[in-house]
């Protein structure tokens, strides 16, 4: 009787104490819970995590909902009311949502990314616009003669090596436009440098885009988005034309909230001009422009702004200071191609620029390739080795400290430049080129990471 009552008691004490220790544990495991931070799970910003992933599972959804829309719909109605559709989106968004915010990187105003709005379609156009461009041939005959002439015949064969996630799009497709604008806002960048033609003009084999620019601006605010302007070499540019073409940009454009000004070391803000092959023309004839003593000066006039030349020869970096510029751009994703596209010129071009108070904007890409036009340019083709590339023109330009890297390109699709999402795809004829090992939207994920990595690396510059 003495030991079952030894026992009774000793199976008691065990159970209470097993009971407390459990009790105890509990507690332990509630307190953590509370501290857990809200956005745990999501990874390291720098990497290629699933917050992004989910966000790009988004933009999809949203564009295939856009595709079927705009396919019930008639279409000569939304283009003659496009600009109507575009402004009364732009209004039922704004201010943007919080939701939206959330979703998407805040965007880089230092990262300026080259974006091009010459494609059309038979839906949108009437026909295809530079999806089918021609094959051009070398200047010299007798290589010439050994390739293959004609032009590309969409929407199986288009003028590209690549293959867009969205298929031969429209430049004027509103749902086309805000998808390319999500893609930017969730890659990071902050300003849109838009490929420009005066009204009336466009390249070779385009049609004029001037009246897309309210479309574009409108949705790009609604991304807190800005928009620049590329000015491409038209016809008879000069002093005179510039000084008008400035003028009515500004004029026309200068209002909108999308509308990018650059703060300058004064404090003034300005907008800020990029000029395609500048080189073309003399410095005598940009310095009546942009000198303050010139004949034609815009300089401390209501249309002052920033103008940035091309730089493509060493040369060049004397006549873009003599011609009263105010910065230079490399533009060419093509490492070694030019003097100024080869990485390891930029740390002089800097140091250039640095002391002439000139402005330095590297342009990085992910690579380049354009044998779907040119198709004797193999030696200019640069394999994007599975982003390496990439990253490595990020590396470099980072080095030299730069106030703004451009990008090219969004969608400069004939030359195989874009970070625009592309897709896996094989016809009869062609075997177009893909992002494998990686997604259609890996680009842009690296362009964020990199564009991140420029804020936290630029904090220290300051510092």
């Amino acid at each position: 009787i003495l030991n079952y009552d030894i026992m009774a008691r000793f199976r008691r004490r065990t159970c209470i104490i097993l009971l407390l220790f459990i009790l105890f544990i509990c507690s332990i495991m509630m307190a953590l819970k509370t501290l857990r931070p809200d956005r745990a799970g999501f990874g390291d910003p720098f990497g290629l995590g699933l917050l992004p992933e989910l966000q790009q599972r988004t933009v999809l959804l949203d564009n295939k909902q856009n595709s079927l829309n705009r396919i019930q719909g008639d279409t000569v109605t939304r283009v003659s009311n496009l600009h109507s559709i575009a402004v009364n989106t732009m209004k039922a968004s704004m201010p943007p949502v919080n939701k939206l915010e959330e979703e998407l990187s805040s965007p880089n105003y230092n990262f300026h990314i080259f974006y091009y709005s010459w494609f059309g379609n038979p839906q949108f156009d009437g026909k295809y616009i530079h999806w089918n461009h021609p094959l051009l041939p070398h200047w010299d005959p007798k290589i010439a003669n050994n390739y293959p002439k004609g032009r590309h015949n969409p929407p199986e064969d288009i003028g590209a090596n690549f293959y867009p996630e969205l298929g031969s799009y429209s430049s004027k497709d509103p749902s086309v436009i805000e998808a390319h604008m999500k893609q930017m806002r969730s890659a990071s960048t902050g300003v849109i440098v838009l490929s420009w033609y005066p009204p009336g003009m466009a390249d070779e084999n385009g049609e004029p885009t001037d009246d897309l620019v309210p479309v574009i601006l409108d949705y790009a605010h609604k991304y807190n988005l800005k928009v620049t302007f590329h000015i491409e070499p038209y016809k008879d540019r000069d002093d005179r034309s510039m000084y008008h073409n400035v003028k009515y940009i500004i004029d026309k454009y200068g209002s909108h909230p999308a509308f990018y000004r650059h703060k300058t070391g004064t404090g003034r803000f300005l907008p800020m001009f990029y000029v395609y092959d500048s080189y073309v023309t003399i410095p005598e004839i940009w310095a009546n422009l942009l000198t303050v003593s010139g004949s034609q000066t815009i300089r401390n006039t209501p249309y002052d702004a920033l103008f940035i030349a091309l730089l493509v020869e060493e040369r060049h970096k004397h006549d873009i200071h003599r011609s009263g510029f105010d910065g230079m751009y490399t533009y060419f994703a093509t490492n070694g191609f030019s003097y100024g596209s080869s990485h390891h010129n930029w740390p002089s071009l800097k140091a250039f620029c640095d002391s002439n108070n000139l402005m330095f904007i590297p342009s990085v890409g992910p690579g380049y390739i354009d044998t779907s036009i040119r198709p004797w340019n193999n030696h200019n083709t640069r394999n994007r080795v599975n982003g390496k590339y990439y990253e490595t023109a990020f590396s470099a330009a980072l080095l030299v400290r730069p106030e703004i890297i451009s990008i090219t390109s969004f969608n400069e699709w004939h030359e195989g430049t874009q970070i625009e999402k592309a897709v896996p795809k094989r016809t009869g004829q062609v075997v177009y080129l893909d992002y494998k090992p990686h997604k259609p939207n890996v680009y842009l994920e690296l362009t964020q990471k990199w564009s991140e990595k420029y804020r936290k690396e630029q904090e220290q510059w300051l510092m």
